[in-house]
């Protein structure tokens, strides 16, 4: 097995560099492309996300595609030598494999059982399908991951009451203002995360909710949706006058609320308190906002002690999880360790079923007496007992193959029946 997995995610790597990948290291058919240049690499699967990049590959030489795609993130990245060395983890085989049934089960996200992780690692395998980066081994890979997601989604309670990034902004609203009903709240943005954060601002007693978005159109559907108020994204400034709560989550490059236009809302606001929830990467507010009197600013980070308070919650639930992984990430392995059987177990049925058809034929002065019926049960019991003969040995060639490993009995049987003879 030649898997590898290579990454760094919101455990190993701070806001700044995730956001500085995140730039860059969109999922881009351009970067599938790039990478499947290397000629160390057969196969890739490319993940980004607001909080991971990871690349999962399958190699022709293992060393030389972990050289390559090392400098591949250190060039798309931007980064230094030590952010390397302390941000990058390396997952082979088994453990590759493992990581990747955990990233799609949500038990390796920021705020474990959050849905949508599942939903992008599918996107970026279809973005892989689409594009031919994947074949017989990832597409494995993949598919038992999503099969693993599902189990430990119905098997446990991992993800019950199921909660998110969004989840954890609106809560840390509501534990800055105890209640949230009465107030009102700015989403910048209208994608999914914008949408979870409106179904809990919902839920939470939330009745006004001003919606901006770059696209118009989106933000009024999105506030039919959610009973909220569509607002043109050029009068951001004028609404932060108006609202206590701002939670941003665009897809913008740069940022979309700046010091001045705080300022500027501050003064009419009568220095009424106002905050800033930043979810999105890149960062959609001005860290320097912060310095601004009576402006409290939380960024993605800052929601880490809620969602470890999450994480507690969950634990027992994840430790059915990791056991459930455990098993599939066995069965996986069994499957592989049968591939290396399987062409030696096709050649020695062709040659078997290659020898009685040489034998019929042989036989065929005497047999085109027979009548078709006859010929016809004739080839049936030459075949069932090629079946016979061959159970035992494909038996125990695919028991040695899950076990110990199948190599002595590979060779010895294709020397003893002249499988590789010319």
């Amino acid at each position: 097995m030649n898997i590898i997995l290579i990454g760094m995610n919101h455990k190993t790597a701070p806001l700044e560099i995730r956001e500085r990948l995140s730039l860059t290291c969109g999922n881009d058919a351009n970067h599938l492309a790039e990478i499947m240049k290397f000629p160390e690499i057969q196969e890739v699967l490319y993940l980004a996300t607001c909080n991971r990049v990871e690349v999962l590959a399958n190699a022709v030489d293992t060393a030389g595609a972990v050289e390559k795609l090392r400098a591949f993130i250190f060039h798309h990245g931007n980064l230094s030598a030590e952010e390397m060395a302390r941000c990058l983890y390396l997952h082979y085989d088994d453990e590759a494999v493992r990581h990747l049934f955990r990233v799609a089960s949500s038990i390796d996200s920021m705020v474990m059982g959050e849905p949508q992780i599942l939903g992008q690692v599918k996107d970026a395998y279809r973005t892989a399908v689409e594009h031919n980066t994947t074949g017989v081994i990832l597409n494995r890979i993949l598919h038992h991951a999503f099969r693993v997601a599902k189990r430990v989604r119905t098997e446990t309670g991992i993800a019950h009451n199921a909660v998110s990034v969004s989840f954890a902004a609106v809560e840390l609203a509501k534990k800055i203002f105890g209640s949230l009903e009465g107030k009102t709240i700015l989403l910048i943005g209208a994608g999914e995360m914008s949408e979870l954060a409106a179904r809990h601002l919902l839920n939470q007693g939330v009745r006004k909710i001003l919606i901006a978005n770059r696209t118009y159109t989106r933000a009024l559907q999105m506030a039919e949706n959610f009973h909220g108020t569509a607002t043109d994204f050029d009068t951001l400034a004028e609404k932060l006058r108006d609202v206590d709560i701002v939670i941003s989550s665009t897809g913008a490059p740069g940022y979309v609320i700046t010091p001045p236009m705080i300022e500027a809302a501050i003064r009419r606001r009568k220095n009424r308190l106002l905050f800033l929830i930043d979810i999105a990467v890149p960062r959609d507010i001005d860290p320097a906002v912060n310095e601004i009197d009576n402006v409290y600013l939380y960024n993605i980070d800052n929601l880490q002690d809620i969602v470890d308070t999450n994480v507690k919650s969950r634990q027992r639930e994840a430790e059915k999880a990791e056991a459930i992984i455990d098993e599939e990430v066995g069965k996986y392995l069994e499957w592989f360790n049968t591939l290396e059987v399987v062409p030696t177990i096709i050649s020695l049925r062709e040659k078997m079923e290659g020898i009685v058809k040489s034998e019929l034929v042989k036989s065929g002065s005497w047999m085109q007496n027979l009548h078709e019926e006859e010929k016809k049960n004739i080839e049936i019991l030459a075949g069932s007992i090629i079946n016979k003969i061959l159970h035992d040995p494909i038996t125990g060639l695919k028991e040695e193959s899950r076990e110990n490993g199948a190599l002595p009995y590979i060779a010895a049987l294709r020397r003893l029946f002249g499988l590789d003879d010319v």
